[in-house]
């Protein structure tokens, strides 16, 4: 799509607008989130994504439409594996659930920004290096290998892990220890502290710039289009923390989920080396945005349907359904616990 900038501005501009009627409307003051409201909520980003692709179908045709869909659905289905581990990282800080709310959408407001700095620098490489999709498609399915092999081996069982930087963070930047409201700096006695609510902001958008790494070759794998991804990308991350607070207690049945997302990776890895082939000259087969479309929803309704079964199965067997419980969720509680190190320390 030959998209302009005025295009762009208002696309920024209308997201602003709606992350901001989000934050009025229901994540301001903060509270326990009820099933209720993350439903609607879920539903109302679902349907202003389903409105912005007819928007483009009007606009663009059924090639752009059906790669923004494609895109949106790949990223949403990739952005409820993230979702596993924000439950380890709420239950590895002991954040009070008041306040996971206005955690998870300050972490996914710095998710969105720093995935557009990475959209940007795709949309760069692509323009300049056609081989670059080799090592987009090779990446995708070393990936799918990887999401395999962790699932036999449970990883969604451990608890979560600080990366180096939150370590070195936390050991020369003093913090109060308990929590603060929903403040991320303090002053005390002269000093300046972070409290727990920054660490914990921090751990979730470096996280998720982790998986950027494997979700952004994925949809540049169904559009080249920057715009495309770019909103493919606001769409699924902004309806995420209702999506956390909605099926949060059924992540666990989603069994086979790391399967399904293995064969959806892999399935764009093969189509972007497919393309990379093309596009040197070798007359291969290419992938249209319909036969991906189909694919990954396939892929994901059956995913769907098996974990429920085999989760039910256990269930009527008497084997706890999915994987563990995660060590740790039962300290998340509304009162403020002070944290002898509730910082991660």
């Amino acid at each position: 799509m030959d998209v302009s900038l005025t295009a762009w501005t208002l696309t920024v501009v209308g997201l602003c607008v709606l992350i901001a009627a989000d934050f009025f409307i229901g994540g301001r003051k903060p509270h326990d989130v009820s099933v209720r409201e993350a439903g609607v909520w879920t539903a109302v980003w679902v349907v202003l994504a389903v409105l912005f692709g007819a928007g483009l179908y009007l606009a663009g045709g059924g090639a752009p439409a059906g790669e923004f869909f494609a895109g949106y659905i790949t990223e949403k289905s990739l952005s409820v594996d993230n979702l596993f581990v924000f439950v380890l990282i709420m239950a590895k800080f002991a954040v009070p659930t008041r306040y996971q709310q206005r955690v998870l959408m300050i972490g996914v407001l710095i998710a969105l920004v720093m995935r557009a700095g990475f959209i940007a620098a795709g949309a760069a490489l692509i323009a300049n290096f056609s081989w670059i999709f080799y090592v987009f498609g090779a990446f995708l399915i070393y990936t799918a290998w990887k999401l395999i092999h962790d699932a036999r081996k449970e990883e969604h069982d451990e608890e979560y892990e600080e990366s180096r930087l939150l370590k070195v963070i936390e050991a020369r930047v003093p913090s109060t220890g308990a929590w603060r409201g929903t403040r991320m700096f303090v002053r005390e006695n002269g000093k300046r502290l972070m409290t727990p609510m920054f660490v914990v902001v921090l751990a979730l958008g470096t996280t998720d710039l982790l998986f950027a790494l494997d979700s952004i070759p994925a949809i540049f794998g169904l559009t080249d289009d920057p715009y495309i991804v770019f909103t493919a990308n606001a769409f699924a991350l902004m309806g995420l923390r209702q999506l956390y607070f909605l099926i949060g207690g059924l992540l666990k049945k989603l069994v086979h989920l790391s399967y399904g997302l293995s064969g959806i990776l892999g399935f764009i890895g093969v189509k972007l080396v497919l393309h990379a082939l093309h596009e040197s000259g070798v007359h291969v087969p290419e992938i249209s945005t319909p036969v991906s479309l189909g694919v990954i929803c396939g892929v994901l309704v059956v995913t769907t349907v098996t974990s429920l079964y085999v989760s039910s199965r256990e269930a009527r067997r008497g084997i706890p359904e999915g994987t563990a419980p995660v060590k740790g969720t039962e300290k998340s509680s509304d009162a403020e616990t002070p944290a002898e190190d509730r910082s991660g320390g």
